[in-house]
């Protein structure tokens, strides 16, 4: 009975279920073999390299941006430590996984509370959810040590950044006590000098979006490693910045570092830049500049002059002593991270304090630029040193734009209301006489039969600097604009106009220069027309003091040799319809040079400005023989015209001068611009002589104390 019962249960399973599980069976397994097959051999080269990946860590190891000097050896730009209070959260004592409970209490809590009396960050704020962020303010430090468990124990979490280093001291030697606390230093730029020299030097920031390609390829680290944003910082970052290094590591699955697993990469330090500036000089630039500028909104009772430039030479070797503008900007602030609201501030204020408009800043040079317009009319022959004009208040010219044109009447005037009576040359730019410009840059009547005219005078402007970029190591560099004709038919759509030609001969009208511009001219005429290169580069050296590059004086170009002609011929001066550049037969431009005598004859007149010409009241007591130029340029721009100031007849002015010394052997040429500031023999002159009195002063010193 039983044995059927048994029989009668066995046969209820249907052979069809049986066959249909063996089958299903048998292709779960086939299907096991066959990913087995393609895990463990098609795709094995794949997984061996990410199992390889996850084993292993490349870790950057952070270069030392090299250090920036000025020419005797004061620091402008260098590293100091930043000491940050870190805690690895898989160092703490704990005693549960679970981040919602975890480091609640025991020993790690006691030790966020002791933590937290020293550094003021709370013990609890916030929630776990939020993010993490270094050195943050949105989290307590038990949420941040929390959030770095869940995520990667054994990475540092920088809960308070940049203490002092007292703190950092104490806090280290309770850390013997403390597991998983610790303190990391971080080098961050310092720049000693400040705001004196943050136009020049610049200042760093965090590697931009369009660059992270380009520099992840280099080696370097977004949100880690900065670039430089400004200034030389900026334009030498590549030679700045060095090299990173790294290290191959084998990580566990917490991410612990276990072992090298290659040899690791040393870091390359960058290269030390050592800058022609003197600091002394810049520091004395900077008061005056400021001084000058206070006096005279002060004495006005009004903010008159909003901002100023002072630039300083060596004529002969193209180096820049000093180079300030105000208002500027303070680059420490910008050492750890640039904070929104300065930034804000900064490029909200109407002035420009990022903008170093020693090289960026474009405006009308009015009479300093009368020395291009010297140096034309000699060479060219319009006039003579001996050649007398006629120089009243004011002449009428008959202004036309086009050949055949009978023209309309216009009235010119000179600054000098009264007039000067007759004027030689030497009289023209010592009195800088506008109506005597005029008429040597223009022409007038029978007088002067045929100008310089727009032609001839733009040739010889760009030929001492003007109206292109002169290279200086500086990324804000603008190129000014000398206009011509073709220029203003195609952005204005007229035609050019003879009283045109005599507002640019006066640096007046559609004509922009920068101030570094305005002072290599100048630094050329008294260079004897050699134009050297400008520079702000004395040396580049490495971290053992071995000479990368050495400085050496470069000539742009020499004027007056006959070998190298620069200046262009034209066939029509003045320009009608356009300028028309003479030719040879072959077709190629004709140029000539500029007489040697002629640049004797331009200083004659700088000289004579200094002594009983327009700089005379202003260097009347200084000790050592100047030649110089003032400028009062008239402007009408935005700002200007928000504040309802172009009143015609009556513009407001820029003041300008620039001068050199010693006249037979000059070493120094100096600019001074102040925006707004009104006459520039007033305004500009007492700076640019305070300058000058300010280097030879510092040279005696250091004959004295037996400095190079």
């Amino acid at each position: 009975m039983t044995n059927e019962k048994q029989t009668e249960t066995r046969s209820t399973v249907a052979p069809w279920r049986i066959n249909f599980f063996l089958i299903a069976a048998g292709v779960v397994f086939i299907v096991f073999i066959v990913r087995l097959f393609t895990i463990q051999i098609v795709q094995s080269a794949e997984y061996i390299a990410q199992a390889e990946e996850n084993r292993t860590e490349t870790i950057s190891i952070s270069t030392r941006r090299g250090v920036i000097y000025d020419r005797n050896g004061i620091i402008l730009a260098r590293n100091i430590a930043s000491y940050n209070v870190a805690i690895t959260p898989a160092l703490l004592p704990y005693e549960d996984s679970d981040p919602d409970v975890i480091f609640k209490d025991g020993e790690a809590n006691e030790i966020f509370r002791e933590l937290s009396y020293l550094t003021g960050v709370p013990v609890y704020k916030g929630s776990i959810e939020d993010p993490l962020l270094t050195c943050g303010d949105n989290m307590g430090i038990r949420e941040m040590a929390a959030k770095g468990f869940t995520f990667s124990p054994y990475t540092p979490v920088l809960i308070k950044c940049d203490i002092d280093i007292e703190l950092a001291m104490a806090i280290q030697e309770k850390a013997v006590d403390w597991p998983g606390v610790s303190i990391e230093v971080e080098p961050i730029r310092d720049y000693p000098t400040g705001e004196v020299t943050a136009g020049v030097v610049g200042f760093l920031g965090p590697i931009p979006a369009l660059r992270e390609e380009e520099l992840r390829a280099e080696g370097f680290i977004p949100n880690r490693d900065k670039v430089g944003y400004a200034g030389i910082e900026l334009y030498f970052d590549e030679e700045l910045r060095g090299k990173n290094g790294q290290r191959v590591v084998e990580v566990d699955v917490a991410g612990q570092t276990l072992r090298d697993i290659e040899a690791p990469l040393a870091a390359e330090p960058g290269l030390n830049l050592i800058l022609t500036l003197d600091t002394r000089l810049q520091q004395a630039a900077y008061s005056i500049l400021r001084r000058e500028i206070d006096f005279w909104n002060t004495y006005l009772g009004r903010i008159n002059a909003t901002s100023g430039v002072v630039i300083a030479m060596n004529p002969q070797t193209g180096e820049i002593l000093s180079m300030v503008y105000w208002p500027t900007f303070e680059n420490n602030r910008m050492a750890r991270f640039i904070p929104a609201y300065y930034y804000e501030q900064l490029t909200s204020d109407s002035t420009e304090p990022l903008l170093n408009h020693a090289v960026g800043a474009e405006m009308p040079a009015g009479s300093v630029f009368k020395l291009v317009t010297a140096v034309g009319a000699l060479n060219e022959e319009v006039v003579t040193p001996d050649t007398v004009l006629d120089t009243p208040g004011t002449i009428e010219l008959t202004e036309k734009f086009y050949a055949g044109d009978p023209g309309s009447g216009r009235e010119f005037v000179d600054w000098n209301r009264a007039g000067f009576g007759s004027l030689n040359f030497l009289g023209g730019i010592s009195n800088s006489s506008n109506v005597y410009f005029y008429k040597v840059g223009g022409g007038y009547r029978d007088e002067v039969p045929q100008g310089l005219g727009i032609c001839r005078l733009g040739t010889y402007a760009r030929a001492l600097g003007y109206g292109d970029y002169l290279g200086i190591e500086l990324p804000d560099e603008q190129d000014g604009l000398i206009p011509n004709p073709t220029w203003k038919r195609i952005n204005q759509g007229e035609n050019w106009s003879t009283g045109d030609t005599y507002l640019a001969s006066v640096g007046q009208g559609l004509m922009i220069a920068t101030p570094l511009q305005v002072l290599t001219s100048a630094a050329t005429i008294a260079n004897d027309g050699v134009l050297m290169q400008p520079t702000l580069l004395r040396e580049i050296i490495d971290g053992e003091g071995n000479v990368i590059q050495a400085f050496e004086p470069q000539v742009k170009w020499d004027l007056t040799n006959p070998e190298t002609p620069l200046i262009q011929k034209y066939d029509n001066p003045d320009g009608i319809g356009s300028c028309k550049e003479t030719v040879d037969e072959a077709g190629n431009p004709v140029l000539t040079y500029v007489e040697p005598w002629v640049f004797d004859t331009v200083q004659q007149g700088m000289r004579q400005a200094v002594i009983s010409g327009t700089l005379s009241n202003e260097f009347a007591n200084v000790g050592v023989a100047a030649a110089g130029k003032t400028g009062t340029a008239e402007y009408c721009d935005d700002i200007a015209n928000a504040k309802n100031l172009c009143i015609p007849g009556n513009w407001p002015t820029h003041a300008w001068t620039v001068a050199y010394a010693p006249y037979e052997d000059p070493e120094i040429a100096v600019v001074a611009f102040v925006y707004n500031g009104g006459e520039g023999a007033s305004v500009a002159g007492p700076i640019v002589r305070q300058m000058i009195e300010a280097y030879f002063e510092l040279k005696s010193i250091d004959a004295e104390t037996g400095a190079p």
